[in-house]
């Protein structure tokens, strides 16, 4: 444990310093960012149909492709799931998140090219760590081990060329090895698709483990500590982990949760970490405690438009980069991203509260933005009321 320690804190600093740098040009890293994706996907299907060889920039790009949904990216998807190549991105696409369905379809299928899981997701959990042990200098976190509690982790084969399941089973089955020293429960736990036997046998198996973070939506995470005390018979949770010092949360708003979870661990050390990561990408970790915006990751092979909420279904929107936004407005997210998403608006909705830093909160669905009298009312707004209510 110690070489791994050292090893960590040498990576650690190096890639901090590389995360200043983006603080402090956000526009010229994703101007960079930009030009990989477009020059690496100019000889594919998508690439060859919109001409990226003659992409001369960011607003030449912008007049020749559209932005589009899921359904408008959907043929393209369904080609690579069969087992064709270089249609949105170079080579083949092996994996493919299931994600929550459309109108029209019961899920979605995002392609995680390799790309995608080395440089945006793997690299967006270990910025997790790397920005809490430099906000934390003491923490013991690397000295036991980390639980990571996804969804239905399954794996199914859709074709011999590819497969699909949760997001955090295709993390599950490509996590470089050595993360097994640093992680639990066993792979074989982790996988498996029942609820139901998954959290007896993880009880079983990790309640014998020092666990010094968790991580994962806060409400399936109550479950699942609610049940290890009940098997346990523990009071709290610090009695079955003493020396857990670290919650990651992400998927929903933490609000609602935070008072239950702090009577569960009743520490003044444990401390709470927000990260935005979807199917179609790892997008932004919250780098101060003090706060409850999240700093945007600018160098994850991901390019960058925001476009204002209440253009969100116009004909042409308005599609500002990192360089253009303002703060307090609301943008519906688009992204160009390393598993071939072209301008692909996700359907969340995010404001900026600062700018070099950029940094974001998120405020809600574009499908839940009411704007019939410029009242532009979001699910931020509902909450706010709601808590004001209470």
């Amino acid at each position: 444990m110690p070489l791994l320690n050292s090893i960590f804190s040498w990576l650690n600093i190096k890639r901090l310093h590389q995360i200043e740098l983006f603080r402090q040009f956000p526009y010229e890293v994703q101007k960079d960012v930009f030009f990989k994706l477009v020059t690496k996907s100019k000889d594919t299907e998508y690439g060859i149909k919109y001409d990226f060889a003659s992409i001369a920039g960011i607003e030449d790009f912008q007049k020749r492709l559209p932005i589009v949904d899921y359904e408008g990216i959907k043929p393209y998807i369904d080609k690579q799931r069969e087992g064709s190549q270089n249609i949105l991105w170079p080579g083949a696409i092996k994996w493919f998140a299931k994600s929550s369905g459309t109108t029209a379809n019961k899920s979605k299928f995002i392609p995680v090219s390799n790309e995608a899981l080395e440089e945006c997701h793997f690299r967006g959990g270990r910025d997790i760590l790397a920005m809490y042990t430099n906000l934390h200098p003491q923490s013991e976190i690397f000295k036991g081990k980390g639980l990571t509690l996804g969804g239905s982790h399954k794996i199914d084969n859709f074709s011999i060329d590819s497969y699909y399941g949760d997001l955090s089973a295709i993390l599950i089955e490509n996590i470089p090895w050595w993360a097994d020293f640093i992680r639990t429960p066993s792979l074989k736990v982790a996988l498996i698709p029942e609820w139901e036997e998954k959290l007896e046998k993880l009880t079983k198996e990790t309640i014998k483990e020092n666990v010094t973070n968790i991580a994962g939506v806060p409400s399936w995470n109550l479950v699942m500590i609610k049940h290890i005390l009940s098997v346990t018979g523990k009071k709290n949770l610090l009695e079955v982990w003493p020396n857990l010092e670290l919650f990651t949360h992400g998927g929903v708003s933490f609000t609602p949760y935070r008072e239950q979870f702090q009577k569960l661990i009743p520490s003044p050390n444990m401390n709470y970490m927000e990260a935005y990561n979807a199917s179609e990408g790892f997008f932004a970790i919250q780098d101060d405690p003090q706060t409850d915006d999240m700093l945007l990751m600018l160098d994850y092979g991901i390019f960058y438009e925001f476009v204002p909420a209440e253009e969100a279904f116009s004909n042409n929107p308005t599609a500002l980069t990192v360089k253009d936004v303002e703060l307090n407005q609301n943008y519906a997210l688009v992204i160009s991203t390393n598993s071939g998403l072209w301008r692909y608006m996700i359907g969340d909705t995010v404001m900026f509260t600062s700018k070099y830093p950029h940094k974001i909160k998120i405020t809600g669905r574009t499908r839940h933005f009411i704007n019939a009298f410029g009242e532009e009312v979001i699910i931020d707004n509902a909450e706010n009321a709601l808590r004001t209510a209470c």
